[in-house]
């Protein structure tokens, strides 16, 4: 459609420029006619012996009317046989006109030539851009079928990264793609199948001490204090079952949670809320949760539940393992175009060398499934954040930290009331 639309533009001004040059001698015989009055016998047009520079007219009437308005002149094209003439209608004075006839059959081939080459041109072009986008296209469709091969072949119970050595440069940076999103789904997988050992281990252990406890206690009969004693120990295993559980349907709920539409929410204000709620948590236990968020007005869209799982288990973990009278300090920054959130704590710290978010891993003697910072990871992950935690420098405690990049977002106003 293309080629047609600039072959049409480019052939009318071809015609155009072709037959200016008749337009423009007409119109110059015309005004030195209309000048040139008492040289210009019109009862004898062959001794008309105007001296016009560049040619003498081949054909000029004169046309009187009834009428003494004056006409406009315009120019027309006649054909008569074989034969094609520009014929202008010029006026000449109050009461007559006279026409100026030029054989224009030269020009007439040549646009009608140049008319037969544009369409033998188009014809061909045509032609070319089908083959070339028909070979194009088996061209693009062979790396796609490659591509398609190679993905059905992979193993579900064996994914790996898949060779892209072969295909042409310009696939490479989707081969990439494929090729992180198999490291993710290999890295979920790993993840579920470490969870759900996990769990069949922490529900088996308490199941097997109960029904010991139980055969032990049933192989005689024995007091009453012995029979309150191994009743109270089962139900210390079915809470401990119980909160193992819990949080497996908290990893249900985050999953969920990832799917989560994100909101446009101030982030500061959210986890002003957020910190209101952990200071009467803290001062239940005679601790104190301080705030000190940074800027006054910070717009993000996020997952808020997402955002909740993560800064809650950092709380209650710095709540959890820091003494008596001890401070939580919650503070956020912006940085580096990232949106910084710290919980300070007060306890005797950690230790680095450990991984902490891995799944049931569990660290001093507060007890606990063990799942509780292997979600806030999963949980930051889905926002595209970053966690980590290390030990303070000035005295001990630690330092949780989860580092959101700002996207789609907008500062309103900082803390000193200039825009960022």
């Amino acid at each position: 459609m293309l080629v047609v639309i600039i072959s049409v533009i480019l052939y009318y001004y071809i015609k155009v420029t072709i037959f200016e040059t008749a337009v423009q001698d007409l119109n110059f015989e015309a005004k030195s006619i209309v000048e040139n009055k008492e040289k210009f016998n019109p009862n004898n047009l062959k001794n008309f012996d105007i001296q016009i520079p560049h040619k003498t007219l081949s054909n000029v009437q004169i046309i009187h009317t009834n009428t003494k308005k004056n006409q406009k002149p315009y120019y027309s094209m006649q054909k008569e046989e074989t034969h094609v003439f520009m014929t202008l209608n010029y006026p000449y004075d109050s009461d007559s006109y006279m026409i100026l006839k030029k054989d224009t059959t030269l020009q007439s081939k040549i646009v009608d030539q140049i008319l037969i080459d544009i369409m033998m041109v188009n014809a061909s072009a045509i032609l070319l851009v089908l083959f070339y986008a028909l070979l194009l296209s088996r061209m693009m469709l062979v790396p796609i079928k490659i591509l398609t091969t190679k993905l059905t072949n992979l193993d579900e119970k064996f994914l790996k990264e898949i060779d892209f050595k072969h295909l042409p440069e310009e696939f490479c940076p989707l081969g990439n793609s494929i090729n992180k999103l198999i490291n993710r789904i290999q890295t979920f997988v790993k993840y579920q199948k470490e969870l759900f050992v996990g769990v069949a281990h922490e529900l088996k252990t308490p199941l097997a001490v109960m029904k010991t406890k139980n055969e032990v206690t049933l192989l005689k009969e024995r007091d009453k204090e012995r029979y309150i004693e191994a009743l109270v120990s089962n139900n210390e295993a079915i809470k401990t079952m119980n909160s193992m559980i819990s949080s497996i349907l908290e990893i249900g709920r985050q999953e969920g949670a990832q799917f989560e539409e994100p909101v446009n929410v101030n982030v500061i204000s959210f986890l002003e809320k957020l910190g209101n709620g952990f200071k009467i948590l803290a001062h239940q236990e005679s601790k104190e949760v301080i705030l000190n968020l940074e800027p006054k007005i910070l717009n993000m869209k996020i997952q808020t539940t997402l955002l909740t799982h993560v800064i809650q288990n950092f709380v209650q973990n710095a709540i959890k393992f820091s003494p008596t009278g001890a401070k939580i300090t919650i503070s956020s920054k912006v940085a580096n175009s990232n949106f910084i959130i710290e919980v300070t704590d007060e306890g005797v710290g950690i230790d680095e060398s450990k991984d902490l978010f891995a799944p049931f891993k569990r660290f001093g003697d507060k007890g606990g499934a063990g799942l509780g910072l292997f979600l806030a990871k999963g949980a930051a992950q889905a926002l595209g954040a970053t966690v980590s935690i290390k030990n303070r420098t000035d005295r001990s405690g630690a330092i949780s930290t989860l580092i959101v990049p700002i996207q789609n977002h907008r500062i309103k106003q900082t803390s000193i009331g200039k825009k960022v």
